[in-house]
Parts: structure tokens; C-alpha cells; sequence
């Protein structure tokens, strides 16, 4: 199973080269795509990912996940090919639309066999590991891009083929984790009972979609706005966004601390400091404690997601693995549209009530994960 590892951690470190990534809206503007349409079609492709994660779950159940993961990455490649050479608002459409499917598609899937080719021994180093190697990749992306491509944006789209290529076929190097399990339509029925009237599990959920949404929606696009509100130059931006990018290999680390703090201790100091830096965000425009907040948020977030990956994967009990991750994944999914609503609505008002709601979404994160440890179940 280490050849199942050494694939998967390939495949994230090539599909993390995306060497247009510090262009991306530049790239589409330059092909005559306006930022309402940009909008419009992130809107669609969130809506299409929604709507397929159980689909595709039970599919993914039905052929194996081998199978499903190489043609999610070979699927992938092709869209890159798309985004390439795509000229206009109905090129990018395919392109998002084609991804919404290999998102939904690998959803579940890339966790599981990470977690069934090394078990619960040591699974939340493996997923710091695969979450870094991601983030590696776009930052050797990013540095390849700054050095070499400039705004030669046609090459850019060129090598973010030619990586995903590679990627497709080191997945064709993965061995089958588990057998496929045939389809049961009263199966996949109670699966999705279970999930909604596991109250323990709902309240798991609800914990790891408010944590991770704070997170995405302030380090990604409020973010700018601090700055900006800083008096921070175009320059020093960029410089925050690769140290920032450089925070999100610290995954690595994750199973240390918690072999350190325990469950509870790591989930205090990850989301209690995820709190802190929200306050900050909404009490001060002063450039060094915005900075600060800032990095400090993405540093929490990134030691959190293979803690909460692990105890996310321990509570999936049926063999249609696949199937439960997703429908575990549309939920929160669901949690992060309304999140998001809420940050846009805040932070057209007032960019500070948008932090403060920030921060009290981590900590009722914090609270609601306490009471789902305190209902586990007693040995």
C-alpha cells in the first residue's frame, strides 16, 4: 500500500501546479470573460458540485475507487485542455463544468484510499502530508510563473496541462484499496437516514464546515480588503499571499501536535486562535496585527484539516465509504453556501462586522466540537 501512497502524493503535488493560478481572473478577462461572468459560473459550478457529490459517491462505491480516481484524474487533464484553449464565456462554462464533476467525483474518494491504504495508523500525518504536497505545488507553481512565464499567459495554460497530464498518469500506478460494492438503492437510502439523524455526527459536521468556511472565506477574499484597508502596497500583498502559501505546507505537523495536546487541547488552540485572529481582524486597520491575524488564521487552518480529516474518516462504518463521505461532504457544502451569503451581506455593510462574525463562527465551531467529543461514545 506505500505504492498507493507514493501515487497519491504525486498526483497532489501535480495537481497543485496550476501555473496560472496567480493570474486566473487576468487569464480569463484577457479571453473576453467579465467578472459577472466569472461569478456566474463559480455559482454554477458550486450549485453542479452539490447536486453530484451522492451520484457520484454510490458510483464511486459500484466501480472502485481506482477506477474512479483515474478517471477523475484523466477527466481533469481534459479540462485543462479546455481552459486552455478556451476563448469566450461558453469555453470556461465547459471547463467549470467538467471540474465540478471531478471535484464531486474525487470527493471521498482521494481521502479513503489514503486512509484505507495506511489505516488509522498514522492517517492524519498522511493526510498533513497530502494536503502539503498540494500546496507545494502551487507554490513551486507560483515561483515558476513570477520567474519564467510573466504574462505569457498561453504558456502558463500549457504547463498546468502538461502537470495534470503527469498527474493522470501516476494514477494509473494505484492498486484497489477495496472491493466494489454493488448498488443498493435501500442501502444508499439508509445511509443518508443515518447521516441526517446521527446527532453526534451532524454536530461533527456543522463543527468542521463553520471552522474551514471562516477560514476560506476570510484568508481568500477578505483578506484583500484588510490589506487594502492597511495601506498595504500591491507588492507587500503579494509577498503575504506566497507566505501565506508557504503556512499551508505546515500540515505536515498536524499529528505531532495532536499526539502533544489531544483531541480537545488541539481543538482549543486551533480554533480558539482561528477566534482570536477574527477579533483582531475586526478591531484593528493597523497593518503588522492584520498581518499577523491574517497568517495566524491560515496557520490554524492548515494544522486542522488533517486533524479533522481523521476524525472524520474513524466515523464512516459502511463499506460504501464513498457514498457516506459524500453525502457527509453535500452537507457541508450546503453549511459553506450560507456562510458565505452571510460574509458577502457583512462585508458590504462593514468589512469589521464580517470578522466579528468570523470569530463567532470558530468559536461556536469550538463549541460544538466539544459537545460532539463529550457524547462519544464510553468504552
Amino acid at each position: 500500500m506505500k505504492r498507493n501512497l507514493r501515487c497519491m502524493y504525486a498526483i497532489a503535488l501535480l495537481q497543485g501546479m496550476v501555473f496560472y493560478g496567480p493570474v486566473a481572473t487576468l487569464y480569463r478577462e484577457a479571453q473576453g470573460v467579465s467578472i459577472a461572468q466569472i461569478t456566474l459560473i463559480e455559482s454554477i459550478s458550486l450549485a453542479l458540485c452539490i447536486l453530484l457529490e451522492v451520484p457520484w459517491g454510490i458510483l464511486a462505491d459500484q466501480l472502485g475507487y481506482k477506477r474512479t480516481m483515474i478517471g477523475c484524474c484523466f477527466l481533469y487533464f481534459l479540462s485543462k485542455i479546455v481552459f486552455w484553449q478556451a476563448d469566450g464565456f461558453g469555453g470556461f462554462l465547459l471547463e467549470r463544468v467538467m471540474l465540478s464533476v471531478v471535484v464531486a467525483g474525487m470527493s471521498g474518494v482521494d481521502t479513503s484510499i489514503l486512509y484505507l491504504s495506511r489505516g488509522e495508523q498514522d492517517s492524519q500525518q498522511v493526510f498533513g502530508w497530502y494536503n502539503s504536497l498540494q500546496t507545494a505545488g502551487l507554490l513551486i507553481a507560483a515561483l515558476i510563473f513570477s520567474l519564467f512565464v510573466g504574462d505569457n499567459y498561453a504558456l502558463a495554460g500549457g504547463l498546468t496541462v502538461l502537470s495534470y497530464g503527469a498527474a493522470a498518469l501516476c494514477a494509473l500506478g494505484l492498486t484497489e484499496v477495496k472491493s466494489p460494492a454493488p448498488f443498493s438503492p435501500r442501502l444508499t437510502l439508509d445511509i443518508l437516514r443515518q447521516t441526517l439523524t446521527n446527532r453526534r455526527l451532524l454536530l461533527f459536521l456543522l463543527s468542521a464546515a463553520l471552522l474551514s468556511e471562516a477560514h476560506q472565506t476570510i484568508t481568500t477574499f477578505l483578506n484583500q480588503l484588510q490589506y487594502a484597508r492597511a495601506g498595504l502596497p500591491d507588492w507587500a500583498i503579494g509577498a503575504l499571499y506566497i507566505a501565506a502559501t508557504v503556512l499551508g505546507m505546515a500540515g505536515i505537523w498536524s499529528a505531532r501536535l495532536t499526539r502533544r495536546t489531544g483531541t480537545v487541547g488541539t481543538a482549543v488552540l486551533l480554533c480558539g486562535g482561528g477566534v482570536l485572529a477574527c477579533i483582531a481582524l475586526a478591531l484593528t486597520t493597523a497593518p503588522l496585527p492584520s498581518i499577523c491575524a491574517i497568517l495566524t488564521l491560515r496557520l490554524c487552518n492548515t494544522l486542522c484539516q488533517p486533524f479533522l480529516m481523521e476524525l472524520q474518516n474513524k466515523q464512516v462504518t459502511t463499506p460504501h465509504r464513498a457514498t457516506a463521505l459524500s453525502v457527509q461532504a453535500m452537507i457541508i457544502d450546503g453549511v459553506g453556501v450560507g456562510t458565505n451569503l452571510a460574509f458577502g451581506a457583512l462585508a458590504e455593510i462593514n468589512l469589521s462586522w464580517s470578522f466579528w462574525l468570523g470569530g463567532g463562527i470558530c468559536l461556536a465551531g469550538l463549541l460544538l466540537f466539544i459537545i460532539w467529543y463529550k457524547l462519544r461514545p464510553r468504552a
